[in-house]
């Protein structure tokens, strides 16, 4: 597998409590960052994983924040704890990312799950997810809702696909 450098050359970081995402960045050429107080669960340190994340935003052209705690709390079955999850993720990682983001029009933000897990089957299901982006390049849209019943008619994409397109600024074409 080619390296973030050598197929786009980018820089880049990741910011996971999870091995297999932290050994996955690595092996994409990502710099792991440890965060003292990052779980995959719902008490994660929100606050401390978008700090390492603006720190390394400083020295990298791309860094990935991933956050497990929605997963997590499906697996668990819990409808509740998944809201609280969810709540969570969207006031303390996509709330600051976005503050962050206005103070630097040209950073491109995507935020996106790797897959559904519904609490209903408490596992992994293969259907598309939604998606959104903003900044940089990406003109501004007219959706005012994220969900997945919000993005049946948008265009559907392969993780591969989504990827290449958000880093060649093409995400819109």
């Amino acid at each position: 597998m080619k390296t973030f450098k050598e197929r786009f050359d980018i820089t880049g970081a990741v910011v996971a409590a999870v091995d297999l995402l932290k050994g996955i960045g690595k092996y994409a050429g990502l710099d792991p960052i440890e965060v003292p107080g990052a779980t995959g669960y719902i008490d994660t340190d929100y606050e401390g994983k978008v700090a390492a994340t603006l720190q390394a935003l400083r020295e990298k052209d791309l860094v990935f924040l991933h956050v497990e705690a929605p997963d997590e709390t499906s697996h668990e079955g819990s409808l509740r704890k998944k809201i609280q999850a969810i709540e969570e993720f969207d006031k303390h990682i996509v709330g600051e990312m976005l503050a962050f983001q206005k103070r630097m029009p040209s950073l491109t933000l995507l935020v996106a799950p790797d897959h559904a897990t519904p609490v209903s089957i408490k596992t992994h299901s293969s259907g598309p997810v939604p998606f959104v982006a903003c900044g940089g390049t990406i003109e501004p849209g007219k959706e005012t809702v994220y969900s997945e019943d919000a993005a049946r008619e948008k265009p559907v994409y392969s993780g591969p696909d989504l990827f290449e397109r958000f880093i060649r600024g093409t995400l819109q074409k």
